[in-house]
């Protein structure tokens, strides 16, 4: 029986990190792997997370199960950084459930929509690939429009016109910060606009927000999500923990629901809870239990927003060198400075990209795709020379 599978093709990420490995040049340089290094190159643990790891050794009693919906200590400690501190249930109108990271988080979060009668994706394109598979393998549509214009900004006359197009049934996927792969970000204004715009949609936002705090800050990478959150009845929220708390192993997500009704939460959670035990029954119960105790204690709170902020600097000090270079053999490297997060693309030809792990060792996906952590006061140089060779 098992014979009549079909081979897939080899994931890509995966396949170039063993062309990296693979290399034996010391030069080499892999801006791959989506996950933040240091300027020495490193993906070090936070030290507020190594404190609540030691913490939790000494305190935890039992490794009982926790049910399907995870740490809800955990779930709502985070919500005042998520929707703000002020109302972050909105009156009663918000609840979550934990997930094995954020790819668990938007799988329920689409199958849960598909529950609820959607049957099309709006999706801005580029986009992070699973978006598009996890899509495909619950059988829902993904409908396509524009994210970037041609200029490296938001290509908004795609966004009105996708809203515009999208009707009953319809959700629309959005990127709340530090767009996977483009780092191209709705402007407050944007982000205003595309409320408002829902506000009066029938269609269903559901926000993916992966890498709050490594675009502006915890509160501005925020505004766009809570802005759409004040102008809709309902939407789901996507959160993961990987990359902000550096938990990327430990697979650290959460899902929230908002609706319009309050009474109508414990329904639709019970759906979220129902998809979440037939998946993986209940999620890995470690990293979670570590940012509740981070975010539990203060000075540890004060530790972990210290870290990231250091992150956020280090990568914007990356994006400013690259963006002062400027036309770069045939490329304009500075729109990359007024971009937000890990990734940006490049516009490398197929050939490009090849030349430049063929001739001078520095991988990265086809797409152009480059993680910008993964430069260093080291190798930035040698990287921006590369570029002008393969694209002059």
């Amino acid at each position: 029986m098992l014979t009549n599978l079909q081979q897939q093709p080899a994931d890509a990420l995966l396949a170039l990190i063993k062309l990296h490995n693979d290399d034996p040049r010391a030069d080499k340089i892999d801006l791959g792997v989506g996950v933040y290094r240091t300027g020495q190159g490193e993906t070090p643990v936070f030290g507020a997370i190594k404190a609540a790891e030691q913490k939790l050794v000494e305190t935890q009693d039992s490794k009982a199960y926790l049910g399907p919906e995870g740490d809800m200590g955990f779930v709502h400690a985070l919500m005042p950084y998520i929707f703000g501190k002020q109302d972050p249930d909105m009156g009663g109108r918000i609840e979550g459930m934990q997930t094995p990271g954020g790819t668990g988080s938007l799988r329920l979060a689409l199958a849960m929509a598909q529950r609820a009668g959607v049957t099309r994706v709006i999706a801005g394109k580029p986009s992070w690939p699973n978006h598009n598979q996890i899509c495909k393998d619950l059988g829902l549509d993904v409908v396509e429009f524009n994210h970037a214009a041609a200029d490296g900004t938001v290509d908004m006359d795609a966004v009105r016109g996708a809203i515009a197009a999208a009707g009953e049934g319809d959700a629309i996927l959005l990127h709340g910060c530090c767009h996977n792969p483009t780092g191209i970000d709705y402007s407050h204004e944007n982000w205003d606009e595309i409320a408002d715009l829902l506000g009066k949609s029938p269609v269903l936002p559901i926000i993916d927000l992966a890498y709050q705090g490594l675009g502006q800050g915890m509160e501005e990478d925020a505004y766009g999500l809570r802005r759409v959150l004040a102008a809709v009845p309902d939407a789901l929220v996507c959160y993961s923990c990987d990359k902000n708390f550096g938990l990327y192993r430990d697979r650290v997500g959460a899902l929230y629901a908002m609706t319009k009704v309050p009474a109508d939460l414990t329904k639709i959670m019970s759906n979220g809870h129902a998809l979440a035990r037939a998946n993986w029954s209940q999620p890995p119960d470690h990293g979670g239990a570590a940012v509740r105790l981070v975010l539990e204690d203060e000075a540890l709170t004060a530790m972990w927003l210290d870290e990231l902020d250091q992150m956020r600097v280090r990568m914007r000090q990356v994006r400013d060198k690259l963006a002062a270079a400027g036309v770069t053999g045939g490329v304009d490297l500075s729109p990359i400075g007024g971009q937000n997060g890990l990734f940006s693309i490049i516009p490398f030809t197929p050939e490009q990209v090849q030349e430049m792990r063929a001739k001078h060792g520095i991988y990265f996906a086809g797409s152009g795709r480059i993680n910008v952590a993964g430069l260093t006061t080291g190798n930035i140089d040698q990287f921006i020379a590369a570029v002008a060779d393969v694209t002059a």
